[in-house]
């Protein structure tokens, strides 16, 4: 065999095995020499360690770079607390029209939405009552102009000696009578809203509105026979002025005064309505157990609607109190904590009783006091 030929068929396949065994071995050996090497490094120092019930962030802790810390202060604390309302109508500025007399609707002179002013006729009806009254009025009047007769004739005898004094006695007693009796039948005429001017015997009475302002409610129509004396015709009210009207509570009642700011926000428009406090009301209301907070609120461009429904926030009487970050407030079970920092990164839990919240912030009612350092940010990163 001639020495190129065994080149070819023996030593060039040997040396290419080996290459092949070289590469796999580097391939299965290699990961675990690195894998040796990074075993030989340090140990990575601990992120959190405890003793006991305290929480050590050690120098080389990430922990120090995300931690915030904070001194605790006394602040004012006005919390804010909002109360379901509901627009009203001022009480004082809505007549509900009702009819003195029974009888038939005539006319009605003004509609639903209708403005109108204090005095203007409303409506008329025709009623028997009316011209009863207007017959007592008239007979009572022609009893009081023959007494007066009467008694003027008894004063003539009676200087002239020719009458009894017991007869200008009876003289004087009718006539008083009859006086009382004209002016009691002029009373009732006036009650009814018909006066002296009106004609004797008229049945038609005419009735004028109270107040001035606008027609929200009409119950009746031309034609119709009104026999309920005690039932409204017609509602007239004047609703340039309303009140916001929010149901307070018996535990609110500690935080609520009059003149006391209020934000109205009003379910039918977006942006709320700056207000204070009327009044509080004096009674509780026995099947709600609420009293009524009653806000005055302008309304000129008629945009209240009474009825309409709203919520109203309160800002409370400010107080000293410490408010920290919702961020520095952590659960745990049933337990609401905070970090306490007792030494340099050293931190202890301390459960908290929370008050109200204020913005993004909480009032701490209990377990924290002024002049402590208190974990603020990321301190559910410390809890376990």
């Amino acid at each position: 065999m001639t020495p190129r030929r065994y080149l070819l068929n023996y030593l060039v396949p040997s040396l290419l095995g080996l290459a092949v065994l070289g590469l796999a071995g580097r391939g299965l050996f290699g990961p675990h020499a690195r894998a040796a090497d990074t075993s030989d490094g340090a140990t990575p120092a601990p992120t959190l360690r405890r003793d006991g019930a305290r929480l050590i962030v050690p120098p080389a802790s990430p922990l120090r770079r995300t931690l915030a810390v904070a001194t605790l202060a006394i602040d004012p604390v006005a919390a804010p607390f909002t109360l379901p309302a509901v627009v009203e109508a001022d009480p004082a500025r809505l007549a509900k029209v009702l009819t003195p007399v029974t009888g038939r609707i005539v006319t009605i002179a003004r509609r639903l939405g209708d403005e109108v002013r204090a005095g203007d006729v409303l409506f008329t009806i025709d009623s028997a009552d009316l011209a009863q009254a207007r017959a007592d009025a008239a007979r009572a009047h022609a009893a009081l102009a023959l007494a007066q007769r009467n008694l003027a004739r008894q004063r003539e005898l009676d200087a002239a000696e020719i009458a009894a004094r017991r007869d200008l006695e009876q003289a004087q007693g009718d006539y008083e009578q009859a006086a009382t009796e004209a002016a009691r039948a002029e009373a009732r005429l006036a009650q009814l809203g018909a006066g002296k001017g009106s004609a004797a015997g008229g049945r038609l009475l005419a009735v004028r509105a109270p107040i001035a302002g606008r027609v929200v409610d009409l119950a009746a129509a031309a034609g119709g026979y009104w026999n309920d004396a005690t039932a409204p015709l017609m509602t007239v009210a004047d609703l340039s002025h309303v009140f916001v009207t929010a149901n307070a509570q018996e535990k609110d009642l500690g935080r609520v005064y009059a003149g006391q700011s209020a934000s109205v926000r009003f379910d039918a428009y977006p942006e709320p309505r700056e207000a204070k406090v009327g009044f509080v009301g004096a009674l509780l209301d026995p099947d709600t157990r609420t009293v009524k907070v009653r806000i005055p609120c302008e309304n000129r461009d008629g945009r209240l609607k009474p009825g309409m429904f709203a919520a109203a926030t309160f800002r409370a009487r400010p107080h000293q109190g410490i408010l920290v970050p919702l961020t520095a407030v952590v659960q745990g079970g049933f337990d609401t904590r905070t970090f306490v920092e007792v030494a340099p990164w050293t931190f202890e839990p301390r459960i908290v009783t929370l008050g109200p919240q204020v913005g993004e912030r909480v009032e701490v009612v209990a377990g924290l006091k002024a002049g402590e350092r208190i974990v603020t940010r990321d301190g559910v990163l410390l809890n376990d």
